[in-house]
């Protein structure tokens, strides 16, 4: 899902909470908080954004472990035949509902139909308060969530899912398999104009002709019964289950959307919370739904602040109970003597990836020589070490480190201002670069109107100039930027990517090929879709993954955007009274984990 490049960088040096992409914009250092304005397709965010790729040293680690410990993505193996057995982790232990309400800063989502949502900030809520026949686990595996159980075909074409018997909307009405139907087919109605619809459910068949039009309902999800579901795809694809746990898939309340054009003022869900208040650019209010079919969360409630001042002086007054930590605030709270040390906790790295996108129909950025010299201009680890003391970590692929198919083995670009010079006198712009008749280059940014710019960009636009290439900066608010990047309207603009499951197809398929809606760049090559469109199908995990490395030294090669940052390591602050908080890598559900310990 789409990542907000400002909320990257507002958290950038040490972040730690960015669970959803803000909507608000950054400022020229990183801010005092990952979870200052926020308490995640493209999309938007997770609990840690981008933080630290530098540990400290001994005597400066946190005084408690991590915050609820859970496995790391090493842990997964996707690649091959998906199972449908359920997860344990699913299932509450003994303690009782306990009461008490979590606060903690937010943004206002974009959107909170799951249909429509792309981003992080939206799926914070919605993966909360809807739920589909699948979901992740807290080690990112497809698990079922309103499904008891499912089989799959022997070609694994077919999947047959069974309902819960205790599955209920919030207002206690049976979850059916004719609600699934209904969702898949609203999602790929044309009328609901998903961005997401294609991606996400376009394996199954007959998606593509409703999307299209040509079809009044979708032929391959077939009612069995009242409950059960039968989904056919197109190909055997391994990561199809991991596919339906995305909002897209969600099941939502038939008759509520049919007969309430205000439906979403309180969506009747599926999921732990309902939505009880929304007042926007002030509060969300999530309330316990005690008929949850996997139990109701233990806390009774999560109040989001959707406006206020410093995160940091909110959680010293007790108004809060957690943040994130920026760089200014990291150093005093390292020391084992301050009075925070021991609410610090370490937050792993996201699995997502920063850039600039460059629009490869236009120009001068059709010339793949300017795109190769644009990221050859731009000294990644100088800025990371002299501008963020060393806490980004330079991007030298699209894969993040940790993350399945991940390699070291890729000729990424290192800096070398003399070859970036080389190539742009080899391009087809060289004449116009030295007569100054260089096509005007727009640089568009997710923030409001004025907005310092990030300490990154300005380097990085120096570094270009010396070229004698200049970037103009033009801000854009949030949910516009959404709206206009998916359309393809820009000329150039800073995004980043957080996987939505574990498998290199969420990267590599959904940002670069060809037809993908995700595609903003424009990006085309004929091998890479044939490539990916192999990928897709490959049932041996080892093979898939070479076809995937090989995608991504092409296109690497090709240069459809100038690469930034990965996230690293962030902290965060969790008040003591606060138990199981994870912190994850991806966005998934995870306040019904959440209990307070006094």
């Amino acid at each position: 899902m789409i990542r907000n490049y400002f909320r990257f960088l507002a958290v950038a040096a040490l972040l730690a909470l960015a669970v959803a992409l803000l909507a608000c914009g950054g400022s020229e250092e990183p801010a005092e908080s990952a979870a200052s304005s926020a308490a995640a397709s493209p999309t938007a965010a997770s609990d840690s954004a981008a933080s630290t790729a530098a540990s400290p040293t001994e005597s400066a680690q946190p005084t408690t472990p991590a915050a609820a410990s859970v496995p790391t993505v090493a842990a997964m193996a996707p690649g091959t035949v998906d199972s449908c057995a359920p997860s344990a982790d699913l299932t509450f232990d003994d303690r009782p509902a306990q009461g008490g309400t979590l606060v903690r800063l937010f943004a206002d989502p974009p959107t909170l139909d799951p249909h429509l949502a792309g981003d992080a900030i939206s799926s914070e809520i919605i993966n909360e308060v809807y739920g589909g026949l699948v979901t992740l686990s807290l080690d990112y595996q497809p698990v079922l969530d309103l499904a008891e159980s499912c089989k799959i075909s022997d070609d694994g074409l077919v999947y047959t899912f069974v309902l819960r018997e205790n599955a209920k909307f919030q207002d206690g009405k049976p979850v059916t398999a004719h609600d699934v139907k209904w969702s898949i087919e609203r999602a790929a109605d044309p009328a609901t104009v998903s961005t997401t619809a294609e991606n996400y459910l376009g394996d199954i068949v007959g998606v593509e002709d409703k999307l299209a039009g040509d079809a009044s309902d979708v032929r391959g999800v077939r009612v069995i019964d009242d409950r059960t579901v039968e989904f056919t795809i197109d190909a055997p694809k391994s990561f199809f289950l991991a596919k339906l746990s995305y909002p897209t898939a969600y099941v939502l309340d038939s008759e509520q959307v049919e007969n309430n054009q205000d439906w979403l003022d309180q969506p009747n869900g599926t999921g732990p919370f309902r939505l009880a208040t929304y007042d926007i650019g002030e509060l969300i209010l999530l309330e316990r739904n005690g008929l949850y079919h996997l139990g109701p969360p233990h806390i009774e409630s999560v109040q989001m602040i959707l406006s206020g001042g410093s995160a940091m002086i909110m959680y010293e007054n007790d108004e809060i109970h957690l943040t994130g930590v920026g760089v200014d605030d990291l150093p005093r709270i390292l020391d084992p003597n301050d009075p925070l040390n021991p609410e610090l906790h370490r937050s792993p790295q996201d699995f997502d990836v920063f850039y600039v996108g460059l629009n490869t129909a236009e120009p001068p950025f059709e010339d793949p020589k300017v795109r190769q010299a644009l990221n050859y201009a731009v000294d990644l680890q100088s800025i990371a070490d002299n501008v963020y003391d060393g806490r980004l970590s330079p991007a030298r692929g699209v894969i993040p480190r940790g993350f399945p198919s991940y390699t070291e083995n890729l000729r990424s670009y290192e800096y070398n201002p003399d070859l970036a010079r080389e190539l742009l006198q080899q391009s087809t712009y060289a004449d116009a670069l030295a007569s100054g008749d260089f096509p005007r280059i727009t640089l568009t940014i997710s923030g409001s109107f004025g907005a310092a710019v990030p300490q990154y960009l300005e380097v990085m636009l120096e570094q270009w100039r010396s070229l004698g290439i200049e970037v103009e900066i033009q801000q854009t608010e949030w949910a516009t930027f959404l709206e206009e990047v998916n359309e393809k309207q820009y000329h150039m603009f800073t995004l980043g990517w957080i996987a939505d499951y574990p498998d290199p197809e969420n990267f590599l398929d959904l940002l670069f090929h060809s037809e993908s809606n995700n595609n903003h760049t424009n990006y085309s090559n004929p091998e890479v879709d044939r490539l990916l469109e192999e990928a897709r199908i490959e049932r041996d995990r080892e093979r898939r993954f070479e076809i995937y490395n090989q995608v991504e030294q092409m296109i690497l090669d090709d240069a459809p955007w100038v690469w930034t940052w990965f996230s690293g390591e962030g902290y965060a602050l969790i008040k003591p009274e606060v138990s199981d908080y994870f912190l994850l890598q991806m966005s998934i559900p995870k306040y019904r984990y959440i209990y307070f310990n006094q």
